[in-house]
């Protein structure tokens, strides 16, 4: 009698269960669907005379439907190559996650290898990452994938090198991101930048921004037009607002301070952005926690 009244109340209990709603299934039914990577993909350039390598995330959806996709071009740090941030980072899981749960809409994630290009070109015109990127990379992307090819559609982050990345092209090309997010920028004032000297500029910055000027503590002139706490301070307030900027550095982090130098230069000029310091340091755990967040952002963008 015992067993038959604990099979009946299993039965009771299976028989009132909740079903599952049809949004609940759907749901569960998007988030079993991943999406695409493609990994060594290759870019023929003119400007660089060289092939740019790149990966590719695409949206669960896109292999079936014809319909268009926002994009965010999505770029690496110092030392690493396009393979970054789905190798470490993971973003190809985090957004199959997000889009299953709506927090971001479906879009196409591009992330081009920078080699130590710092995204930019350098100061005497040999290697011209910038002209490639946006004279030849962007409309590529948009010709041969299916992006909605247009400047509110489009967005731009990394993290350190990247982040730097992220902020000069949107802040310099204005007419073709409508939101950047950056994560622990690699970032300087001027005055701070004046200080570094010695082997490690010379090696890693006198290719890029000129040989150190011979008065201590100052940067050469084409380091201002690229360096994103310059051209925050430069650039017309209508111009910055153009775009939306999301700005997030950790508490532990060796480049914070640039970074809230950043904040505090958009603040005083009254630049709407959003600015978030988190616990952590300079690592992919950091990284890999925030980057939902700064998609969330840029995907807001995409709205009206």
């Amino acid at each position: 009698m015992k067993e038959l009244s604990l099979v009946l109340g299993l039965l009771l209990a299976i028989s009132t269960a909740p079903a599952a709603t049809p949004s609940q299934t759907a749901l569960a039914e998007a988030a079993a669907i991943p999406g695409q990577v493609l990994e060594d993909l290759k870019f023929s350039s003119a400007i660089l005379g060289r092939d740019v390598n790149f990966s590719l995330y695409l949206p669960p959806d896109y292999a079936a439907s014809a319909r268009r996709y926002p994009v965010v071009y999505l770029l690496h740090g110092l030392t690493d190559d396009d393979s970054g941030w789905i190798q470490f980072g993971e973003v190809h899981l985090a957004a199959d996650r997000a889009i299953a749960a709506r927090e971001i809409p479906p879009m196409i994630i591009v992330m081009p290898d920078g080699g130590v290009t710092w995204y930019i070109n350098d100061y005497q015109g040999k290697v011209r990452w910038e002209d490639m990127f946006v004279q030849e990379f962007i409309p590529y992307i948009d010709k041969n994938y299916r992006t909605r090819p247009d400047r509110q559609y489009r967005g731009v982050s990394g993290l350190s090198m990247g982040g730097w990345g992220s902020l000069t092209l949107s802040m310099r090309h204005r007419d073709l991101f409508v939101a950047c997010a950056a994560f622990s920028a690699a970032v300087w004032t001027e005055k701070d930048a004046g200080a570094m000297e010695g082997p490690q500029y010379d090696r890693m910055f006198a290719p890029l921004f000129g040989p150190h000027p011979a008065e201590k503590g100052q940067v050469t002139p084409y380091f201002k037009t690229v360096n994103p706490v310059s051209l925050a301070g430069s650039i017309s307030d209508a111009e910055l607002k153009k775009v939306r900027y999301y700005i997030d550095c950790g508490d532990d982090d060796f480049l914070i301070a640039g970074n809230c130098a950043l904040h505090l230069t958009l603040t005083e000029r009254k630049i709407p952005h959003e600015f978030r310091v988190r616990d952590g340091g300079h690592t992919w755990i950091y990284w890999r926690t925030g980057i939902v967040d700064g998609l969330k952002f840029i995907g807001q963008s995409f709205h009206r």
